[in-house]
């Protein structure tokens, strides 16, 4: 990936930074309805409750079933198999009650502005192995719009936690509300009919999602 693109991307650090919450505990449908992170989701998921299941079955079986029944290997047998189901479930529910839905809105938004850069990286690849032809003053626009909805989404994020945690800081803190939407579409105008006008495209839609996310936000709860 070229140091341009490497520069736009956000990393998890950051968005655990911007939004107080790890990304990976965030529980997002998208997610869900994509067969190859709906996988990793699950394996990681199995591992977290592999990993909780001997502490707490035998926190259980030490504290409740042996002073109070006595031992029982098929009482041990049950806890294996229903602590680690328990684990999964409780963790699911405490995601979609914990997890704020503009949160997770901005958080696929995320997701698309990375699926942007990823595309652009792999036209990139083509292009230097002479399988694609690129416009160098098509790319460079590009880059200035992901930068633009770059800015969008880290101020979108940062509404998002204050509103959370205080909204009457949002009177010190309006130019969070300020965007980049004019200057892309600006850019959109601009761009000629080419490989690099569909990333674009792309890139302004993700711009309007995010800017209506901010006007909801705004609006009186």
């Amino acid at each position: 990936m070229q140091p341009d693109l490497l520069g736009l991307e956000i990393s998890k650090g950051e968005l655990r930074r911007l939004t107080g919450f790890d990304p990976e505990d965030v529980f997002r449908p998208s997610i869900m309805a994509d067969r190859e992170k709906r996988l990793g989701f699950l394996i990681n998921e199995g591992l977290v409750a592999l990993a909780l299941t001997p502490i707490i079955v035998g926190g259980i079986y030490a504290f409740i079933i042996l002073p109070i029944i006595g031992s029982s290997i098929k009482l041990g047998i049950i806890l294996l198999i229903l602590v680690p189901i328990a684990v999964i479930v409780g963790r699911s529910l405490w995601r979609r009650f914990t997890c704020p839905q503009g949160l997770t809105i901005l958080l696929d938004e995320v997701d698309k502005y990375h699926s942007v850069i990823n595309a652009i990286d792999i036209n990139d690849q083509l292009a230097t192995s002479g399988n694609a032809q690129s416009s160098i003053n098509d790319r460079d626009k590009v880059i200035a719009a992901l930068q633009l909805i770059r800015e969008d989404l880290v101020r979108a994020l940062k509404t998002e936690r204050i509103l959370r945690d205080n909204k009457k800081l949002l009177a010190n803190n309006q130019e969070l509300f300020v965007n980049n939407l004019a200057n892309l579409q600006a850019l959109q105008l601009s761009s000629q009919a080419g490989e690099y006008a569909q990333f674009l495209n792309q890139s302004l839609q993700i711009a309007l999602d995010v800017q209506a996310e901010i006007s909801k936000l705004q609006s009186p709860r």
